[in-house]
């Protein structure tokens, strides 16, 4: 296993390279100049070459990703162009809302996934098990900006029940939390049901009920336990997601999250917090996988035993 998380930790190397190469890449060729937007349009020509040969904005493309690469491995991302300061320090400070939101919206929708998974499975073909699959259908239909905006426009503008922008109290986490759970509750349903129909097919379910245990205890205690192996890796892979994929979701709520602030880095073209923040997300999704894997790892022996050739 020790072998395994090393490797898996060394492969995280070329993978954040690479990332980082793509965005850097694209922030160095979008149009707009860090110097002009700092000093403002107002600016003279001469102060503003003066800033850019300051920040090594004149300097080839080849040679400020290599500074930035080699600041980087030292620990040192830089300073936002904005706010003057450490990017990570920024980041670091907004990662606590992005977790909390992550964390409710997984909640959400594991509550709602794995039970109407296993109902649908075990009523297969039901009216329940055909209202279930819709509803699933629409929720990995339906994008996340677009879900938030109508859940604002009916229990905010309507109803006036809910608050629609930023993080005052625990009521303003309702909203956005459950514009993130429903995509991954309906991914987490499909997979249940899929899990849960090959399972209870199986010989060993067939042996249980010649046997006379009660259908409540096969599909609890025999069925359900090897069916959620695979509902496992992808739990986790939603939230790996809902940690660097809440981007449109943070910004639709102005919920002060990671998220947002890399939009508005983005808009500001801020270089050194787009990269911080692309390489948090990155890392955070790997570890979560990584973290997944070693689950999955001791809830099925199996994997275990390869894992450790």
């Amino acid at each position: 296993m020790h072998k395994y998380i090393f490797r898996r930790l060394l492969l995280l190397i070329p993978v954040l390279l690479g990332v980082t190469f793509i965005v850097f890449t694209i922030m160095s060729f979008t149009p707009g100049d860090p110097a002009q937007l700092m000093l403002g349009e107002s600016a003279p020509p001469e102060a503003v070459e003066q800033l850019r040969a300051e920040m090594g904005l004149d300097d080839p493309f080849i040679v400020q990703y290599l500074r930035f690469v080699g600041n980087a491995i030292k620990g040192d991302f830089g300073r936002s162009y904005t706010t003057k300061r450490e990017v990570f320090s920024e980041i670091f400070a907004r990662f606590p809302n992005t977790l909390i939101l992550a964390a409710v919206g997984v909640a959400i929708a594991v509550a709602i996934g794995i039970p109407v998974g296993i109902i649908s499975a075990t009523r297969q073909y039901s009216l329940i098990d055909s209202i279930s699959m819709i509803g699933a259908l629409l929720g990995v239909s339906m994008p996340n900006f677009w879900l938030g905006l109508m859940l604002i426009l009916v229990f905010s503008v309507g109803l006036g029940w809910l608050p629609f922008a930023g993080f005052e109290s625990a009521k303003s986490i309702i909203l956005p939390a459950i514009t993130l759970g429903t995509g991954a509750a309906a991914i987490i349903t499909r997979m249940t049901r899929s899990s849960m129909l090959e399972v209870i097919r199986q010989d060993y379910i067939r042996t249980a009920r010649a046997k006379g245990v009660s259908e409540k205890k096969v599909v609890n205690k025999h069925a359900l336990k090897n069916a959620l192996i695979p509902v496992i890796t992808v739990v986790g892979l939603q939230f790996g997601y809902l940690l660097g994929g809440a981007v449109l979701t943070e910004t639709v709520f102005s919920w002060p999250g990671v998220g947002r602030l890399l939009v508005e880095a983005i808009r500001q073209k801020d270089t050194p917090t787009v990269l911080a923040s692309v390489v948090f997300m990155a890392t955070t999704f790997s570890f979560v996988n990584l973290l997944v894997d070693i689950l999955y790892a001791y809830v099925d022996p199996r994997i275990k035993s390869q894992y450790s050739k």
